[in-house]
């Protein structure tokens, strides 16, 4: 059975920073595209960003320059790398993968997903 495991959210203050992972089990993604995405309280789940199996990456606007998506084959686990943290990226967070190569902002075009983990930044 494909899954997928989130760690790393927790507590930090605006500013700081933490790094999620993603490890997939029971079957490879090789040539997946990842991606993840955040939901808030009382919000629609929204895109992150996405990495193609060959490294190429996109972010949200909201992410760029902040957040860093890394991925290791070999391990089957993906990275999110998250600077400067703001009040406003608190959220649960999701890995997704995809059968498609391409990358893609949407969610409807993610086939697995984590349960996610929640990443909470206070003042």
């Amino acid at each position: 059975q494909e899954q997928l495991v989130e760690s790393g959210g927790g507590l930090v203050q605006t500013g700081g920073s933490l790094r999620l992972s993603c490890a997939a089990s029971g079957r490879t993604f090789t040539g997946h595209a990842m991606g993840w995405f955040r939901q808030a309280p009382g919000k629609e789940r929204e895109f992150v960003s996405t990495i193609s199996w060959s490294g190429v990456t996109y972010y949200a606007d909201s992410v760029k320059g902040r957040f860093i998506i890394s991925r290791d084959n070999a391990r089957n686990t993906v990275y999110l790398q998250m600077n400067s943290l703001k009040l406003e990226d608190t959220a649960v967070y999701y890995c997704a993968a995809r059968r498609g190569i391409g990358l893609s902002t949407s969610r409807a075009a993610y086939d697995y997903w984590g349960q996610g983990t929640q990443v909470t930044v206070s003042s």
